[in-house]
């Protein structure tokens, strides 16, 4: 993973731009590296003694822009060929069914769920198609998904970058600290899983 990361941002911003409007537009992207990325970009940004410069101003400019650009393409790409694709009865991962739940989950929770799915893994890269496809509405689609950019772009590479100045070699143990925040952000989704077990 670590060595995947610096890859990236040896393309410097046009990496983070690209890999982040993957991981928000894409459903290919959900296995890229989102938050541990923004994390070490921080880091690096407030770091001197990196191989790689990073200007923490135009790492988030460039993470703010690939996230509110790929969830929009996602929104439209799950508006456009998402219907087609629910309607195959046969289809293993695409059941008529998941759209009917979907559409279910946006009208229970509304619109602050977009918001909420920046923060989660894996859930952020299928949140814009999902709500595509159940033809959520999209004024209020995008302006949470602006404003979960905003702050999932602008305050996870501001807060590495915060800490990264305040603790000597903090580079050293980045793998720790995403892992960490990896475990801390699937946290919410396990009590939601708990919770709906115990209403079923």
């Amino acid at each position: 993973m670590e060595h995947w990361i610096q890859v990236i941002l040896g393309f410097s911003y046009l990496g983070l731009f690209l890999v982040v409007f993957a991981e928000t537009g894409l459903l290919v992207g959900a296995a890229l590296p989102g938050d541990s990325l923004l994390i070490t970009a921080g880091i690096v940004a407030a770091s001197r003694n990196s191989n790689v410069q990073l200007d923490l101003v135009w790492v988030i400019l460039s993470v703010i822009a690939g996230s509110i650009l790929g969830s929009l393409v996602g929104y439209l790409l799950g508006q456009r060929f998402g219907p087609a694709i629910f309607n195959r009865q046969n289809s293993r991962f695409f059941k008529p069914e998941y759209r009917v739940q979907a559409e279910e989950f946006f009208a229970r929770e509304g619109p602050k769920s977009v918001l909420l799915a920046r923060f989660i893994p894996f859930v952020r890269a299928v949140v814009p198609t999902l709500a595509g496809v159940s033809n959520m509405n999209f004024t209020s689609f995008a302006w949470y998904s602006v404003l979960g950019a905003l702050l999932w772009g602008a305050g996870l590479p501001a807060l590495a970058y915060f800490v990264g100045q305040r603790v000597p070699h903090l580079d050293r143990y980045i793998l720790l600290i995403v892992a960490v925040v990896l475990v801390l952000s699937f946290i919410p989704v396990a009590l939601k899983l708990l919770q709906s077990r115990q209403k079923a």
